[in-house]
């Protein structure tokens, strides 16, 4: 958790709500398994509203309670896993959101978090989802996971601006899938997200390649509309 964040969660936080964090994170600095009875408190106490951009105010103390573990390695991780196999949705979020804090506390946990990213990326909940792809999974998620990743995104309508690393990790395999996918979005008659294109414009030939380009002939009028506009969007005069 940047610095930027635990410092609104202080600014946010009542001050009754200040003491009982306090309180709670002591009580798991002596005792990693109170963990389990707080953790779920915390929405309650704390509260669940909005804080920065892609983080509750309940996603920011519960991560101050798990930096608090005094665990490492393979505890760390099995006490966490626990944590979010039998939390609700917003404790799994805050769980993953947490990965690369955890990582930071502590590097033995290294890739010990994988699986719940996995496991998230096999869901639907694009909450999950997107919480799940942060610093934590760009680092450590192979090429192919991490492109398989992106694609999801895609397909669960996530703007890809929300997965960390991308920038650096956007390579021409991805803009191929990318490009196939936009071929199917066309040949369906369908609109293609706009933000698929700044990484197909970086690998050039990607799109030509995919065959879209030729559903602009195409004599099914939905094709060739949908052709029309995803052309006219890659070249950025749409």
């Amino acid at each position: 958790m940047d610095s930027h964040i635990s410092a609104a969660l202080d600014r946010q936080l009542t001050p009754d709500a200040q003491l009982w964090l306090t309180e709670a994170v002591a009580r798991v600095g002596q005792d990693p398994t109170a963990v389990r009875t707080v953790f779920p408190a915390v929405g309650r106490r704390c509260g669940r509203g909005p804080l920065v951009p892609g983080w509750t105010v309940a996603d920011a103390a519960r991560a101050r309670l798990l930096a608090a573990l005094p665990l490492r390695g393979a505890e760390l991780a099995e006490e966490v896993t626990a944590l979010h196999r039998y939390g609700d949705a917003a404790e799994q979020r805050a769980v993953l959101r947490s990965l690369a804090l955890l990582e930071k506390v502590d590097p033995s946990f290294a890739g010990l978090g994988l699986p719940l990213v996995h496991t998230a990326l096999r869901g639907n909940d694009t909450g999950l989802i997107e919480a799940a792809l942060g610093p934590y999974a760009a680092r450590h998620l192979d090429y192919d996971g991490y492109r398989h990743a992106v694609l999801k995104c895609v397909f669960c309508e996530i703007p890809l601006d929300r997965i960390a690393g991308l920038a650096e990790r956007a390579d021409r395999e991805l803009a191929r899938m990318l490009a196939d996918f936009a071929h199917e979005r066309v040949a369906a008659g369908r609109a293609v997200p706009a933000d698929v294109w700044p990484i197909l414009r970086a690998h050039p030939g990607t799109l030509e390649a995919s065959g879209l380009p030729a559903e602009a002939d195409s004599p099914v009028p939905a094709r060739r509309t949908a052709a029309e506009r995803a052309l006219a969007a890659f070249t950025g005069a749409a």
